[in-house]
């Protein structure tokens, strides 16, 4: 029987409920599936901060390294610095492990109405990729004399050859298994080096591939048409900031943060890949049995299909949208169910 490893970090706040909820569904999956699922807690993140001073320990990279997937919730507290989170845990497993993939798919699931008026499932499917290791989020600068009349403080973006290519090879790969549309969301009018050499760059990788259609589209436009025409879009390709923003915006779009997943991927598998709902820690909420479960659930779909165990992934996210169209919603959604109704819910689903 195939066995993966999987290190799992239920992180901070909700983290701690909708982690193990998910948990359930997925190894419901693999019972079905035969394979296993073998998993290793770590308690990190800000909580563990507050206690020790540190994210994770010196170590932390090192015993991740030697699973198969790692299974991340939410990370921060109300206590921490929010500057810390990402700097201490996100990106350095993103960047220490090339996952320079960020896939966070947008869908209108069976049952939900999207806020957009008029919009339906057909025109709500589509998949945002984020370049996950470069662009903006490298945290290369400094603040020079802040608390005097002549403060600055310097912020500098880092696009590598190597690093858009990538990306963009992955996004037109991708492509060609769905609806061959990618669309390269930028801002090269203004930013007219770094993104100006993204777009030269993107454009070039299109050349490679003559069946899919190459669009380019400027971030305000982007932004518009999520809320106007959704059904433009199939795969985006974009930078780290601009796919950060857009994403909780295609969450919305479907009706909650909280359906929002995600996986932070090394398609090569030279190291572990991390999957993640896109929402934060929510600690207001934390405690109260109410967090929406599925966004950690479908990050879990992401990582069973990432794994290989393509039949499995697909019947979770079956078991997802059973639930939505029996209205089994948290109260983001408008219900009143828990979050542990919701995942048994789908686990049944899974069952079956």
């Amino acid at each position: 029987m195939k066995t993966y490893r999987i290190a799992v970090v239920p992180g901070d706040g909700i983290g701690h409920e909708i982690v193990p909820a998910a948990w359930q569904v997925l190894e419901a999956a693999a019972n079905k599936h035969a394979f296993q699922l073998e998993k290793e807690t770590f308690p990190w993140g800000a909580g563990y901060y507050l206690n020790t001073g540190k994210f994770m320990p010196e170590e932390g990279m090192e015993l991740l390294k030697s699973f198969d997937a790692i299974f991340f919730g939410a990370v921060g507290l109300p206590e921490v610095d929010d500057t810390l989170p990402a700097m201490l845990y996100t990106f350095k497993v993103r960047c220490g492990f090339e996952q320079y993939v960020n896939y966070r798919p947008v869908k209108l699931l069976a049952g939900l109405e999207s806020p957009l008026r008029n919009k339906g499932q057909q025109d709500i499917d589509f998949v945002v990729l984020r370049e996950n290791t470069e662009g903006e989020f490298v945290q290369n600068g400094k603040i020079f004399h802040p608390d005097s009349p002549h403060g600055l403080a310097t912020e500098t973006n880092v696009f590598t050859r190597q690093g858009i290519e990538r990306i963009a090879r992955y996004a037109f790969t991708l492509a060609s298994r769905r609806r061959k549309t990618v669309t390269n969301v930028t801002k090269s009018n203004t930013l007219i080096h770094t993104l100006a050499y993204w777009d030269h760059v993107i454009g070039q990788v299109s050349a490679e591939f003559p069946d899919i259609e190459y669009r380019k589209m400027y971030v305000d436009a982007a932004s518009a048409n999520f809320v106007l025409h959704p059904e433009y879009f199939d795969v985006i390709v974009t930078t780290n900031m601009i796919g950060d923003i857009l994403s909780d915006l295609g969450g919305a779009i479907m009706g909650s943060l909280g359906l929002g997943a995600s996986g932070n991927l090394n398609p090569e598998k030279d190291f572990p890949s991390m999957f993640e709902p896109i929402h934060g820690s929510a600690p207001d909420i934390a405690g109260k049995g109410i967090a929406n479960p599925i966004g950690q659930i479908w990050s879990g779909a992401l990582m069973l299909d990432h794994l290989g165990e393509h039949k499995a992934a697909l019947e979770i996210l079956q078991g997802i949208e059973h639930c939505t169209k029996e209205k089994i919603r948290t109260p983001d959604l408008g219900g009143s169910a828990t979050t542990m109704e919701v995942a048994a819910k789908v686990k049944e689903w899974v069952l079956t």
